[in-house]
């Protein structure tokens, strides 16, 4: 375990400032390894997707390197929910899930994830680094900057991928887990081989981010647009979203380092881009694929490309601590903006192993 003078000191810091109905449990199709619950967790009332636009207010805190932005909502004493968004997303993926777990007294923080909406590097000095320990790093240091010692984390793409690793390397910091799509921490090696065409098919944006094409399109305002809302259509084939939807979370992307962030974490992932040896240390734990002891419910999109068949049987041996499965189907990628009271109720009953 680290602790966080140690980790104040990888990162260079100092000590300062994560339906039960058809419009929200969509067809769970596989609870078979549910342990009972007794019947203590709330059922959380079904929301219509897309009846939350906005948060209230947005908040700023000083956490490690940056200056984080971030939705809170709920008791400032109640449990702790952080909820992680991901690629090309932002925390309006939670904007109707937020309200649902505030309502059941739970304190809601959705932070921006580096190069996102209005968090920022404290000095333009630092290296627009997206490796995947450092984005891990980044909650480590929100935590400690709100004084939040545990939270349950919940969060889909590059969010559940920043949880798995929060829940492998700090289990002590994660109460419990919510993991869309499963185990996501990266394998480097691994990922240096080839895989079906198929679901080659489906990564493309990685390979087009690895040219000077791609990262010149992630720099140039109508280009970015257009790919982020391409990507969108393509992943999450049944979800109507409008305009309005698109562009409230497309403000995020004016962020002047998001171009340099997204194009990093996906050329590391394909070890076409370095990080910083100061966090080889994590990598190095994170590359043993690490299990994961933290209760946890995990969530498959039945229509996201990246869902692999077999109910989540391909990464089920990856936790080890109490555990349960739901995949829901007519869903696609943005899960939580998607089916929101399926996302939260997931939430609650975690929180309630």
């Amino acid at each position: 375990m680290i602790n966080r003078r140690t980790f104040n000191k990888a990162m260079g810091l100092g000590t300062g400032a994560a339906a039960v109905s058809l419009a929200g449990l969509q067809g769970v199709a596989d609870a078979s390894t549910a342990p009972s619950r007794s019947g203590k967790a709330p059922v959380v009332p079904t929301v219509v997707p897309g009846t939350h636009t906005s948060f209230p207010t947005l908040k700023q805190v000083k956490a490690g390197v940056l200056n984080v932005g971030y939705a809170e909502l709920g008791p400032a004493h109640g449990p702790v929910v952080i909820c992680l968004h991901g690629w090309p997303y932002d925390i309006h993926s939670y904007v109707d899930v937020a309200p649902l777990l505030a309502a059941e007294g739970y304190r809601v923080v959705v932070p921006y994830l580096r190069g996102h909406g209005t968090t920022r590097f404290l000095s333009a000095r630092s290296f627009r680094n997206a490796q995947q320990s450092v984005i891990a790093l980044d909650i480590i240091a929100l935590m400690d900057a709100l004084k939040i010692p545990e939270a349950v984390i919940a969060g889909f793409d590059w969010g559940s991928r920043t949880g798995d690793i929060l829940a492998a390397l700090w289990p002590g910091r994660v109460k419990a887990l919510v993991s869309v799509s499963g185990y996501l921490i990266t394998n480097r090696k691994a990922q240096l081989d080839p895989i079906p065409a198929a679901a080659e098919h489906t990564w493309w944006y990685q390979y087009y981010f690895a040219t000077e094409r791609g990262k010149k399109a992630m720099e140039d305002k109508a280009h970015r647009h257009e790919l982020t809302r391409l990507v969108w259509n393509i992943v999450s084939p049944t979800w109507n979203f409008d305009d309005a939807t698109f562009e409230r979370t497309a403000a995020a992307f004016e962020n002047p380092d998001y171009p340099a962030i997204v194009v990093h974490n996906y050329r590391w992932r394909l070890s076409l881009a370095e990080g910083e040896r100061r966090y080889d240390r994590y990598e190095d734990k994170l590359a043993l694929a690490p299990a994961i002891t933290v209760p946890t419910i995990t969530l498959d999109p039945a229509r996201d490309p990246f869902t692999a068949p077999g109910n989540g049987s391909a990464y089920r041996s990856k936790f080890t601590g109490k555990y349960e499965h739901r995949t829901l189907s007519g869903i696609g990628h943005n899960l939580p903006q998607e089916a929101p009271t399926a996302f939260a109720q997931a939430v609650v009953d975690v929180d309630h192993f």
